[in-house]
C-alpha cells in the first residue's frame, strides 16, 4: 500500500509538470496561431474578397474553426477539457445579446468556438494586443470606445440578426468576491429592444482566473463546463409608453446579476414569469423608498 501511494504521489507530480508545460505551449500557439491569422489570412481576405460583409463573414468563420482546433489540442493534451451544454442553441441563436460571466481567460474562445457568426463587444485596449489586434480588426467586433456611435451599431446588428456577446462583468470574476455587472449589456438591450441569451460559465479549479498566472497549474485538469440557459424577453422588463430606459436597464442588471452569480438554479415556465413579476415589484419598491 505504501509503494502503491508512493508511486501515485509520483504520477501525480509528473502529470501536474506535464499540464504545466503543456499550459505554455498552448498559450504559445493561441499567439502564434493570432499573429498568423492576423499577418497572413487576414491580409489575404482584404485583398481577395472585395465585399466587406462577406469578408467579415469569413474571418469570424475562421476564427470560430481556430479556436476549435485550439481547444481541441488543448484536451487531446491533457490541459483542460470542456463541455458546452446547449452549443447547438448558441450556433443557431439569432438577433440577441449573449450575456455570460467571465471566470477565466479564455470564456470568449469557449463560446466564439461554437458561435461562427458572432459578434463581440471587447475592450478597445486589446487593439493594440500585437496577437489579438488584427483579429478584432478582421472580425469588425464592436469596442467599447465607441461611445456615440456604440448604441446605433448594435442596434444596426442586432436588426440584422447579428448576435452580439457581452461580458457584463467587464472582466474576469474575482474569486471569493460578490459579483458585480456593468450595465452596458442591460442599457443595449433596453435601448435597442432587444432578448438577452443568458449563458453560465464553469470551471472546476483555479486556472487562468483574475489570480492565477498561467503557470499556476491546479492539483487535478480543470474541466469547464458552459451551459447556455433560457433567452430572456426583454417586454416583461421595459415598457417604451411607461419606463424610463435607465429605470428598466437598472430592473434587467438586477435580474442578469441574480442569473449569473454561483449557485443560482433557473426557474422555468410560469415560475419564471412570477419571478420577474417579483423583481419588477422589488424593483419599483426600492426606487419609491
Amino acid at each position: 500500500m505504501a509503494v502503491e501511494a508512493v508511486m501515485y504521489r509520483i504520477l501525480q507530480y509528473v502529470n501536474r509538470i506535464w499540464r504545466r508545460v503543456m499550459t505554455g505551449f498552448c498559450f504559445a500557439l493561441f499567439g502564434i496561431g493570432g499573429l498568423l491569422l492576423s499577418v497572413i489570412w487576414f491580409n489575404l481576405l482584404l485583398v481577395l474578397v472585395r465585399d466587406k460583409v462577406y469578408r467579415r463573414r469569413i474571418a469570424r468563420r475562421s476564427i470560430a474553426v481556430s479556436f476549435r482546433l485550439f481547444l481541441t489540442v488543448a484536451k487531446k493534451l491533457g490541459v483542460l477539457d470542456y463541455h458546452i451544454e446547449g452549443a447547438d442553441i448558441l450556433r443557431q441563436e439569432r438577433g440577441c445579446l449573449v450575456v455570460a460571466n467571465h471566470p477565466t481567460l479564455i470564456d470568449y474562445v469557449l463560446l466564439a468556438s461554437v458561435m461562427p457568426e458572432t459578434d463581440c463587444l471587447v475592450k478597445s485596449a486589446l487593439l493594440k494586443n500585437p496577437f489579438l489586434g488584427g483579429v478584432i480588426r478582421a472580425a469588425d467586433y464592436l469596442t467599447n470606445s465607441q461611445a456615440e456611435t456604440l448604441l446605433p451599431a448594435c442596434q444596426q446588428r442586432l436588426g440584422q440578426g447579428d448576435t452580439i456577446l457581452i461580458f457584463p462583468e467587464g472582466t474576469r470574476t474575482r474569486p471569493g468576491q460578490e459579483m458585480t455587472l456593468q450595465r452596458g449589456a442591460a442599457n443595449i438591450a433596453v435601448r435597442c429592444g432587444s432578448d438577452l441569451r443568458i449563458v453560465k460559465i464553469h470551471c472546476s479549479e483555479h486556472l487562468l482566473d483574475k489570480q492565477s498566472k498561467w503557470y499556476q497549474v491546479p492539483p487535478a485538469k480543470p474541466f469547464f463546463s458552459v451551459e447556455v440557459r433560457e433567452r430572456v424577453p426583454i417586454d416583461p422588463f421595459y415598457d417604451v409608453n411607461s419606463q424610463e430606459p435607465a429605470l428598466a436597464a437598472r430592473q434587467l442588471n438586477r435580474h442578469l446579476l441574480l442569473q449569473l452569480q454561483p449557485g443560482y438554479l433557473p426557474l422555468s415556465g410560469i415560475n419564471d414569469a412570477s419571478a420577474l413579476s417579483r423583481n419588477k415589484k422589488s424593483y419599483c419598491n426600492d426606487t419609491e423608498s
